[in-house]
């Protein structure tokens, strides 16, 4: 069962509080971003957050389970705490900041060739 736009529309709404969120869609379900750093998944209309200390110490007893098959837990979310976008919007924050950047570091121009000279 595939995401639903409505759905990822819903969070994004929810999230505006955290910053600069956005959703990618990946693989048929979607990414969430925040400040350019990949937090969650929602698969199958359910969100998943990045499992880092600070987001297990916010979310308290919060459920773990895999977004996809042989992939690592990640903390449910379940729909009914998707109402306090306050409480939602701080987490998707305190995990952001401890995530690295996912945006790629351009790679340094390469040296032109030379070209070889003919014998005279």
């Amino acid at each position: 069962m595939a995401t639903k736009q409505s759905t990822v529309d819903y969070l994004l709404e929810q999230l505006a509080g955290a910053g600069q969120v956005s959703a990618k869609k990946m693989f048929g379900e979607y990414g969430v971003f925040c400040a350019g750093r990949m937090v969650a998944l929602v698969c199958d209309d359910q969100l998943y957050v990045k499992p880092t200390a600070a987001a297990r110490a916010q979310a308290g007893d919060c459920p773990e389970a895999a977004p996809y098959p042989n992939a690592k837990p990640h903390l449910l979310i379940t729909a009914d705490r998707w109402e306090d976008r306050n409480w939602l919007g701080e987490l998707i924050r305190v995990v952001a900041a401890e995530t690295p950047s996912s945006a790629k570091k351009k790679a340094a121009p390469a040296a032109p060739k030379k070209r070889a000279q003919k014998a005279a």
